[in-house]
């Protein structure tokens, strides 16, 4: 039984429940004023112009961090956990991953470019895009220094991921203006958001234990059978 179950909510008349719910209203109208001064201190950071000159491979061959703006001056870059030799991705990156297109559809026409970036090589994660059913671009930064510069790949090997946000001016020279990583990313999972509404929320034994690779979710059940 769920522990929602074992420990239910009081039950209450509608009056006392409308009472309550104008309670709880007043912290998150204060929530999304912070929420709104954080993001604004988020644009007033200082910039760090890129000097390296970054190249990686895309499924169109070679191209530059600029040309990786495709005519836009906003870049989102998601730092995919995928290293050299792996099999598939991250799950937990990949479900960031599936909230990628969707946003797609609109930031593509609002000066932002969002693609994901990963060290392996493009021939080693170009299958596993195709199994997942993703449009987003993906590319590869293996042989550059990107993914040390921006922290998400050691020297020992290890991978982790994150975010990073540049803009480009119109002399065509790119800054860095944002990073962040871990739970930072946790911005960009709008079904996390779905949860967070419902009385069970986020329901997890472990941070996103509950997540699977959205073409295996029915080998859950199948175990079970």
């Amino acid at each position: 039984m769920d522990n929602i179950e074992k420990n239910l909510p009081r039950v209450v008349s509608r009056e006392e429940w409308l009472e309550e719910r104008r309670a709880l209203l007043v912290k998150e109208k204060e929530l999304t004023r912070q929420y709104d001064r954080v993001s604004a201190e988020r644009r007033e950071l200082p910039w760090v112009k890129v000097e390296k000159n970054y190249v990686f491979d895309t499924p169109d061959g070679k191209r530059t961090l600029v040309e990786l703006f495709d005519g836009r001056s906003q870049l989102i870059v998601y730092h995919f956990m995928f290293g050299p030799g792996w099999k598939e991705g991250c799950s937990g990156c990949s479900f960031v991953a599936d909230h990628i297109d969707g946003a797609n559809l609109h930031l593509a026409h609002h000066d932002v470019t969002v693609l994901a970036v990963s060290r392996a090589p493009l021939a080693e994660f170009l299958p596993f895009k195709q199994r997942m059913g993703w449009y987003f671009t993906w590319v590869s930064s293996h042989g550059s220094d990107f993914n040390y510069d921006y922290q998400v790949s050691t020297a020992s090997g290890e991978e982790t991921h994150g975010l990073s946000v540049f803009f480009k001016n119109v002399s065509g020279e790119v800054f860095h203006t944002y990073s962040t990583y871990a739970r930072g990313v946790d911005i960009l999972l709008g079904a996390h958001h779905y949860l967070d509404l419902t009385p069970k929320g986020r329901n997890e034994q472990g941070t996103m234990s509950w997540m699977r690779h959205h073409d295996r979710y029915d080998e859950d059940l199948r175990d079970v059978s």
